[in-house]
């Protein structure tokens, strides 16, 4: 339900945005792929071609507002509208909110707060063309219930949660549907650094008794995205293995 479909993922070179990006192109979606240089989608790019699909891409860093506007043009210029977005591309820093460094906190707000909505607000206006568009942003559970030593980013990512429910309300009557997802402990570059005892831990939180894959995200933002998740919007979907319930 995703075929010919024009979807931007953000954050693509990588972890949950490149699984993301296969798994559409899987499903015979045009897929734009965002990165802040080639060579960081460079395994990306050759990961959707081995699909059978050649992916347009585009090049900026989420914090330059401008450039992520003619990024937007190029798309138009190139295809005349989008049909879905991803919003994926963040940063995770974690540390006690007393020790954190007040430019860690800005950056994770930047990235993960103002870029996105930016990057929707300009999405957007290529989706409202369409009979239905639709927008996946990806939280995290941390979001939804909080994590000690990482209250910056649990605010950060409850933010995506706010805004996603507001956004839906606004735009649900424009036939623009917008949903998120809250993953877990998901094996990708980002929880690399759990070792030992503290991965230990995290594992007997989560149900299921095992880490998440990139591609089982993946899979629910395909879904989302399709015409087979039509009436669906506002919605926050935890894809966690049963660590909250």
């Amino acid at each position: 339900m995703l075929k010919d479909k024009i979807i931007l993922v953000t954050g693509a070179t990588r972890g949950i945005g490149q699984a993301t990006a296969v798994k559409l192109a899987e499903c015979g979606a045009q897929v734009v792929l965002h990165g802040r240089t080639h060579e960081r989608l460079t395994e990306t790019i050759t990961a959707v071609q081995a699909v059978g699909y050649e992916p347009f891409v585009v090049l900026y860093d989420v914090t330059d507002k401008p450039a992520m506007k003619q990024a937007i043009v190029l798309i138009k210029k190139e295809f005349g509208h989008l049909d879905g977005l991803v919003n994926n591309a963040g940063v995770m820093q974690e540390g006690l909110l007393g020790m954190m460094k007040i430019t860690a906190i800005q950056e994770m707000l930047t990235v993960n707060v103002t870029s996105a909505l930016v990057q929707m607000q300009y999405a957007s206006k290529l989706m409202l063309k369409n009979e239905s568009s639709s927008i996946v942003n990806v939280s995290s559970i941390i979001g939804l219930n909080g994590a000690e030593g990482s209250t910056a980013y649990a605010a950060s990512k409850a933010a995506v949660v706010g805004f996603t429910k507001s956004a839906a309300k606004e735009w649900a009557m424009k036939g623009i549907r917008v949903n998120a997802v809250a993953p877990g402990f998901i094996e990708t570059d980002l929880t690399s650094h759990y070792e030992g005892e503290r991965k230990d831990a995290v594992l007997q939180m989560i149900k299921m008794q095992r880490f998440g894959k990139a591609r089982e995200v993946a899979n629910v933002i395909a879904f989302l995205l399709s015409d087979d998740a039509s009436y669906l919007t506002g919605q926050i979907i935890g894809v966690d293995g049963g660590m909250v319930i």
